[in-house]
Parts: structure tokens; sequence; C-alpha cells
């Protein structure tokens, strides 16, 4: 699980926090990753054979201990998941739910998915990308760190199938309008209304963060795109 350095970031949108492991979790990293886990490659995965099978494939970047990922993978079974997420502990989580329910229908890959979408997802080849509650990086010197750019939304739609999703979501009402400029901006993404369509949002549960910006009083704002044809 060895991050090789990739050239040509200079700007992360996340910072490496270690964060309390569990002997639960630190076994599962050892013991399950070699059922669920990919390596980070510089060469486009070919997930018909990754998952033994042709069917849509959502990516969920940044999936926290796992919850929602792991939730969406037990109730979808005829659809494929990829996480990706570098917080080792939430890693764990997740492998240790996806054993748990006997998931077959997830992998994780455990690296920045800004180079994980740039190199190891070919274009047009997915269904749906899910962006939960991404870090809001609200103080402006820092809003250079936010992943929702004009660079990422470009390449994450391009990712994507014609007439494929991409769904976010946060609970900091200046990241939801910046995401909205951003976005509405992408000559790929066509933003999607609340009668535009009865799939345009998905039903879920609360994410950890979710809940913690609920407690603090803070609205959710739910957005979804479309790859255009």
């Amino acid at each position: 699980m060895n991050r090789p350095p990739v050239e040509g970031r200079a700007v992360r949108s996340f910072v490496m926090r270690a964060g309390r492991i569990t002997d639960a979790q630190r076994r599962a990293l050892e013991e399950l990753w070699p059922r669920f886990g990919l390596p980070y490659s510089a060469q486009p995965l070919d997930l018909t054979a990754l998952y033994d099978r042709e069917a849509p494939c959502t990516l969920e970047i940044g999936f926290g201990n796992g919850e929602h990922l792991a939730a969406r993978a037990q109730a979808e079974p005829h659809r494929n998941f990829l996480g990706v997420e570098v917080h080792r502990p939430g890693i764990g989580h997740l492998l240790l739910a996806a054993a748990a329910t006997g998931l077959e229908n997830l992998r994780v890959i455990d690296h920045d998915a800004v180079e994980v979408l740039r190199d190891q997802i070919a274009p047009d080849t997915l269904d749906e990308i899910q962006i939960l509650f991404p870090d809001p990086w609200p103080k402006t010197r820092h809003h250079k760190r936010r992943l929702i750019q004009p660079a990422f939304a470009t390449l994450a739609a391009s990712r994507l199938r014609a007439g494929g999703w991409l769904r976010l979501a946060t609970d900091w009402a200046p990241y939801a309008e910046h995401m909205r400029l951003v976005l509405d901006d992408c000559a790929l993404l066509a933003r999607q209304g609340p009668s535009a369509a009865s799939d345009a949002t998905i039903s879920r549960a609360a994410t950890r963060f979710e809940k913690r910006g609920l407690r603090l009083g803070h609205e959710v704002a739910d957005l979804a795109y479309r790859r255009r044809p």
C-alpha cells in the first residue's frame, strides 16, 4: 500500500493525518487488502476484467469510513463500486465491513484521487462519480486546495460515459456555490435540477461528516451533473 511519488502535483486537496487506527483496522489492512485492494498504477484499469463482469461502475472519491460506500455496494449488487481514499483507518474500517457482508463488487485504491482519475481510469468508462463532503478548505488562502477546480471538473467529466452522473454533497454553503460556478462552467457537464430526472439525486444514509454538519446547523447541498453526449 505504499504510495509512489507522482510528479506534477504542487497542491493537493488533502493533508495526510495519521489518525488513530484500531488493531482490527490494522489487521484488515494487512489481511484483507489482497482481496479488496488495488495498487496505484499509471496504467488504466480494465474494469470488466477487474470485476469479472460488465456492469455499471461507480467511483466514490474520499469515502471516509466507508459506511455509505459499503451500504450502496450491498444494496446494489448489480453495480460495481470503486472507492478511493488516503485515510488508512477509514480504509481499514471499509475493508472490515466489506468482508463482514461478503461484498464481491467493491474494490479500493489507497492513493490521491486526482492521480487515480488521470492515470488509472480510462476516458468514457465510469457511470457515476460520487464526492460526498470533501474538505471545504474554508480559509481564503486555502481555496487553492479545494478538490473541485476547473481542471478537475474537466478530468472527472472526461472519465464518465455520455449520460454518466457526477454527484456531490457539501454542508459548507460557500463551497457549494464554488462547486456550482466551477461545474456549470465545464463544457462536458450539464447541471440537473430536482425535476430534471427522477434519479437526479440518490437515496443515501447521512455520512459522519454530514451528521456533524447538521449538528452545527449547516444546510446540506446535493448537486448532480450529467456528462453531455
